[in-house]
């Protein structure tokens, strides 16, 4: 038996988005140069909510435990993808929630894919690749890189529909990260987020505000990172989550995904916390937090009724990637 632990990922936020009218970057004399890159962005891998899985021989497919349904689609396609004859068990002992902004679905893909992988002495067992087996990495690669990687990590974007968007550059991170879930809320997923990259297709998306984000990550986030200044990192990360749910605002009716949202955003950031805005799709909030920082804002929203503690996590960045064991 394989047991894999993955970190959940925090997405910051895409770079940019398809567009049927650009297929490439111009010069300042006009002249098509090199070919655009779609999507790429900036997130982190975070220890919990996380997801834990174990996966065995067996006569026939069975799963349980939390996602049970899931786990058995990507466990039936990956052997079917790399043409084993082999069936598994797969147990889920727990899992970060899904459609929540937290990639759960990439995560619990791959730690099934590399479970599988392991049983059956597969000669390619890297990220990229699994990825590919199951379906996953069709635009952001975060949660791919940050399978096997952890930390914080900033993705160039894919020239093609086949490729997976390479890693440009991995740090560890130092602070920890408060997460806030709604109740009763989940973000664009399936079939409808499928339809609203569509409709974004054929959205005039500014060039500029790729072109700011870009300055915003080589010139405000990687060098506060770099430096440890909380402050000056958090609002760099909070200006470029904004403008990445600028890119959104059409399928999303705003610059977040709900009003809740909106709202505890501005809320979080009164209280003092620069870096706060929604992982992907939403719903999460995350907030980039000292320790203290995170255990103070959980006080102040259990004390102004504004949440409960079942719907906090305080966690902290996972900077070593998913960790697999083997059972007798």
């Amino acid at each position: 038996m394989i047991r894999i632990r993955t970190p959940s990922r925090v997405h910051f936020g895409l770079f940019s988005l398809p567009s049927c009218r650009d297929t490439s970057w111009l010069n300042q004399e006009g002249q098509a140069t090199v070919p655009r890159r779609n999507f790429g962005g900036v997130g982190l891998m975070v220890e919990k909510p996380g997801i834990e899985v174990s996966v065995e021989l067996a006569e026939r497919f069975t799963a349980e435990g939390p996602l049970a349904e899931r786990a058995l689609h990507f466990v039936q396609r990956y052997r079917d993808s790399v043409g084993l004859r082999e069936s598994f068990h797969v147990g889920v002992s727990y899992a970060a929630p899904e459609h929540a902004g937290l990639g759960t679905g990439t995560q619990l893909g791959l730690a099934i894919a590399r479970a599988v992988a392991e049983l059956t002495q597969q000669p390619t067992r890297d990220a990229i690749t699994l990825a590919r087996h199951i379906g996953r990495g069709a635009r952001s690669a975060i949660g791919v890189h940050g399978f096997e990687q952890g930390g914080f990590l900033v993705e160039g974007g894919k020239r093609n529909d086949n490729s997976v968007s390479p890693l440009l550059c991995r740090f560890d991170f130092p602070w920890a990260v408060f997460l806030i879930f709604p109740p009763h809320l989940q973000g664009i997923h399936g079939e409808r987020e499928r339809e609203a990259f569509a409709e974004l297709e054929s959205a005039i998306i500014a060039e500029r505000t790729t072109e700011t984000m870009a300055r915003i990550v080589l010139l405000g986030i990687l060098p506060a990172l770099i430096e440890s200044d909380l402050d000056s990192f958090g609002e760099a990360l909070y200006d470029y989550n904004r403008r990445s749910g600028e890119l959104f605002q059409t399928v999303q009716k705003g610059i977040y995904g709900h009003p809740w949202i909106t709202n505890t955003v501005k809320m979080i950031r009164n209280l003092g916390v620069k870096g706060v805005g929604q992982s992907s799709w939403g719903p999460v909030v995350f907030a980039v937090v000292s320790p203290l920082q995170g255990m103070g804002i959980s006080d102040w929203l259990i004390k102004k009724k504004k949440s409960s503690p079942e719907q906090m996590i305080l966690t902290f960045p996972c900077n070593r990637g998913m960790t697999l064991s083997t059972l007798s």
